[in-house]
């Protein structure tokens, strides 16, 4: 039986590790090389008696935390970015967690998703109630899949091993990662019009005007200009790791809060009060332009919101690994998400609504909005200021972290979190981000098209994690690349999680289809199937999975 070394500091920790990994790769090594592996063994154990002898035990004062360093890890597993985080080395508290929501929901794509909700027909309560249900549902997979990020202190691309396989996890990591650097590009495509919002309103419409147009990238040079600023600021956030995108939350926070409330105090005298703003009647109401078509319509937009969040709610364990217990990351998202989305959502719909009585149409993009407040060149340039940061600390945390940490997964020998954020910018600059949302379908497409696919990985790992394996991992095992592992499975890849996977999308599949015009006959219960995507992907999945797998174990 191995000996176990409880590591509590992170120097010590990283020390061990190295000389571990050092013995690993004496352990494949031509036979003089492995003659000197008992000198190798011997650093080690030195290693250990000195971490043992200044250290204390990984287990805080939380029952819900048992992080280590895993013993003798493969070196294609593991580097610095992707071993347990331990006790002592956890940051994030219950405001932390709950000032990590603020910044994720007060942003631009949040503000108009609302605001289409109301363009559907919605009435402002009815728009509101919508975001409501979603976000209480979202919330349960969220802090569901932040459990074993906060216990065991890895991120999403390593607790994917146990699921999927040492080898699959990479599959389902890089399937996240694709959606994360198409949402990074977008954001900062929305950040860069803001900077250039800016200048238009310093140096005038010459600025707007620029030097013509990059036309084999469809862009001014003015708008190229502001996209590459505003991504060198966010790389600048990038290379300075997770603890700066912990203080970017931490003061961006009241910032966007603030901005938001001046917002609507404008709306509100704008309009002269809140009976206008929220007086539009409900098109499914009896006499509406869509009577009796609330339910058709209510369906598709709470699995949009969802979708909206499904991504965060893969790899919300990539922040909740540093979390101090499981109650500052369950509480930080009780308080984060529902209630903030909701006061987001509300100021969101109330402004919009604004909009019509002010201008005699909708404007559901902030940007637009605030430039046509004219308030002046300071007052607009602060409040842009203010969208920077909204844009740039939710586009860091949701977009970067989870890409970074799937690259850094398939490549952690040659891929750290700095460089893995550098090829998230390059790939979601690459995707033309000013030409992914140019057209319709934000929500019918985009968002359930992608909450379809990551709906089945989501309902996967929850039953694999609660439900196969009632809260157990082997921390040594997932770190091991070899047929040792429990999580080896077929070579590296474990085919009930890949069945369950593929049978939840393809029910999805010609659903959406038929959204983009390519199956316009579908039946009408594949169409109702993808309305609500995420679900049925997350109950075919997971429960397929669980089926397969108890089968496979009684043969």
């Amino acid at each position: 039986m191995r000996a176990r070394v409880v590591i509590a500091d992170g120097a010590a920790a990283r020390e061990c590790a190295r000389v571990r990994m050092r013995s690993t790769r004496q352990s494949h090594a031509p036979a003089p090389t492995r003659a000197r592996a008992a000198s190798v063994a011997a650093r080690m154990q030195n290693a250990s008696r000195r971490v043992s002898m200044k250290s204390v035990s990984t287990k805080s004062d939380d029952a819900g935390i048992d992080a280590r360093a895993p013993i003798e890890p493969s070196l294609t597993l593991i580097n610095d970015d992707l071993a347990p985080v331990l006790a002592s080395a956890r940051t994030f508290t219950t405001g932390d967690m709950a000032n990590l929501w603020v910044g994720l929901v007060v942003q631009i794509p949040s503000w108009t998703l609302c605001a289409t909700i109301l363009a559907q027909g919605f009435s402002a309560f009815e728009a509101l109630a919508c975001v409501l249900v979603a976000n209480v549902l979202v919330l349960v997979p969220l802090v569901l899949n932040g459990v074993p990020g906060t216990k065991f202190g890895v991120g999403f691309p390593v607790l994917c091993r146990a699921a999927f396989g040492i080898r699959g996890a990479n599959v389902a990591a890089l399937s996240r990662a694709i959606v994360a650097c198409g949402w990074f590009g977008i954001q900062t495509n929305m950040g860069g019009h803001a900077l250039k919002s800016i200048g238009q309103c310093l140096f005038g419409d010459a600025f707007a005007r620029g030097f013509g147009v990059v036309h084999w990238l469809g862009l001014s040079t003015t708008d190229l200009a502001c996209y590459v600023a505003f991504l060198s600021m966010q790389l600048c956030v990038i290379w300075n790791g997770i603890e700066s995108i912990r203080k970017l939350e931490e003061y961006a926070a009241p910032v966007l809060v603030a901005l938001s409330l001046a917002l609507f105090v404008w709306a509100l005298n704008a309009a002269g009060g809140l009976g206008p703003m929220l007086a539009a009647p409900s098109a499914f109401a009896v006499g509406g332009a869509r009577q009796g078509e609330f339910w058709r319509a209510f369906f598709p937009i709470v699995t949009a919101t969802v979708g909206f969040w499904s991504t965060l709610s893969l790899n919300i364990s990539d922040f909740t690994r540093y979390a101090k217990s499981q109650r500052a990351q369950v509480l930080g998202q009780l308080i984060g998400l529902p209630f903030f989305m909701a006061a987001f959502c509300f100021a969101s719909i109330a402004v919009t609504s604004c909009t019509i009585v002010i201008f005699g149409a909708a404007i559901n993009d902030p940007i637009a909005l605030m430039s046509r407040m004219q308030n002046g060149p300071v007052a607009t340039t602060l409040a842009m200021i203010g969208l920077i940061l909204a844009t740039m600390s939710t586009n860091i945390a949701a977009n970067v972290v989870a890409p970074a940490n799937a690259l850094a997964n398939a490549f952690p020998r040659s891929v750290s979190f700095r460089r893995a954020g550098l090829i998230t910018a390059a790939i979601g600059t690459s995707l033309m981000p000013w030409k992914l949302m140019s057209g319709d379908g934000y929500v019918f497409v985009w968002l359930i098209g992608y909450a379809a696919f990551l709906g089945p990985i989501a309902g996967i790992m929850l039953a694999d994690y609660f439900i196969l394996r009632r809260q157990r991992l082997d921390i040594d095992d997932l770190f091991t690349d070899n047929a040792k592992s429990q999580y080896w499975y077929h070579r590296g890849f474990n085919p009930s999680a890949f069945i369950s996977w593929l049978c939840g999308v393809a029910l999805c599949l010609p659903g959406f289809l038929h959204v983009v015009g390519a199956f316009p006959n579908a039946p009408l219960l594949f169409r109702a199937i993808y309305d609500a995507a995420f679900f049925v992907g997350f109950f075919v999945g997971g429960g397929l999975h669980i089926a397969l797998t108890r089968a496979l174990q009684r043969e």
